[in-house]
């Protein structure tokens, strides 16, 4: 049976909660809320030093359980995280990996997954951490998106920022298509896994090596473990499978931002399932206002990029997780695990 790790990408507002609950509601499959704390410690991976070293370890794991991250999401006490932390390979991603394998143990799971959208633009990142993963990218109408986006309160942006971060999900699983192994790399429309659960969820099951759970078709059962009660705009994912919210854009987008989406984003729309309207084109000023939005957030996404180049020049030690299977025949190393030595926590 396997044990690689899952991790679930796309546009925000696509149904990636409603996937995770899914996932988490198989007997074999843990998947937490959002942690947020992967991206952070890869970043600042130079300052944490070279995790073959315990009092390094050390360091990170107790920077993980600080105030700074979500670390309580996971409900994984906080002393034995360090512990497992410490004595576990001297890599950053075993580090990291030991605190949703954790996770998959309070319910007793043998394979976790991890959860958060913009990660269908940080693959290169997490195959560099898990390099065994696999990633499941759910697809939503891009005018769909846009809608529920605008609405969300922590959403900060506008109607512009939403259909180019619809744009760059769509533009990132277009090249993880090219360049992804088939059984890493996989995607289904939100708009089908809501009309059958079942059939998407046993071709899911499928690519995942896993037997099909019919568990998998009550996700609302697993929402008030997995989705924290401060998240509001997830209420709809307690009952269940809904597809009222198919299609909804056409009541919950102004006219102008319809005809935005359907100028800009058709040829995406149509690659993947959806219909056009046939609406009239934007306003030119419309149009000017979405590349500036959209040239802005490249050149960002390159900036970030070269950042990391530079770092990975410089990486004091081993970023790939020597945790699973397939991680440890990845690197070359040997089952079993290597006994160190634990430094005494400073209380």
């Amino acid at each position: 049976m396997s044990d690689r790790p899952v991790f679930v990408v796309g546009c925000p507002r696509s149904g990636t909660t409603l996937l995770q609950l899914m996932l988490h509601s198989h007997s074999r499959i843990a998947v937490p809320p959002e942690t947020r704390f992967v991206g952070a410690v890869y970043n600042k991976r130079r300052s944490f030093g070279d995790m073959r070293q315990a009092a390094k370890r050390l360091a990170l794991a107790e920077w993980i359980t600080g105030d700074r991250t979500k670390f309580r999401e996971l409900g994984v006490d906080k002393d034995e995280f360090i512990r497992q932390a410490v004595e576990g390979p001297g890599s950053l991603g075993s580090v990291l990996g030991t605190a949703f394998r954790m996770y998959a143990d309070r319910f007793g799971k043998a394979r976790w997954g991890d959860k958060r959208p913009s990660y269908v633009k940080q693959v290169d990142m997490l195959v560099r951490l898990f390099p065994d993963a696999q990633f499941v990218h759910l697809i939503r109408d891009g005018r769909d998106c846009v809608s529920s986006l605008k609405e969300m309160p922590w959403f900060t942006h506008d109607s512009f920022h939403a259909i180019s971060i619809w744009a760059e999900a769509i533009d990132a699983g277009k090249r993880l298509r090219k360049i992804m192994p088939e059984d890493s790399y996989y995607e289904l429309r939100y708009e089908d896994l809501t009309d059958d659960p079942a059939t998407e969820l046993k071709k899911l099951c499928h690519f995942l090596e896993e037997d099909f759970d019919p568990a998998m078709c009550s996700p609302g059962d697993m929402a008030s473990v997995a989705v924290p009660a401060h998240k509001v705009w997830h209420s709809n994912t307690h009952g269940e499978v809904l597809r009222s919210r198919v299609g909804s854009w056409s009541t919950r987008l102004d006219s102008w931002e319809v005809r935005l989406c359907e100028q800009v984003l058709g040829e995406r729309l149509e690659a993947n399932g959806y219909e056009l309207t046939g609406a009239p084109k934007a306003a030119k000023d419309h149009l000017a206002r979405l590349q500036r939005v959209m040239q802005k957030r490249r050149a960002a996404r390159m900036r970030k990029s070269m950042r990391d180049r530079f770092n990975r020049l410089r990486e004091p030690g081993p970023v790939p997780a020597l945790l699973t299977s397939g991680q440890r025949v990845l690197a070359g190393v040997p089952a079993q695990r290597i006994e160190v030595e634990v430094p005494q926590r400073v209380m």
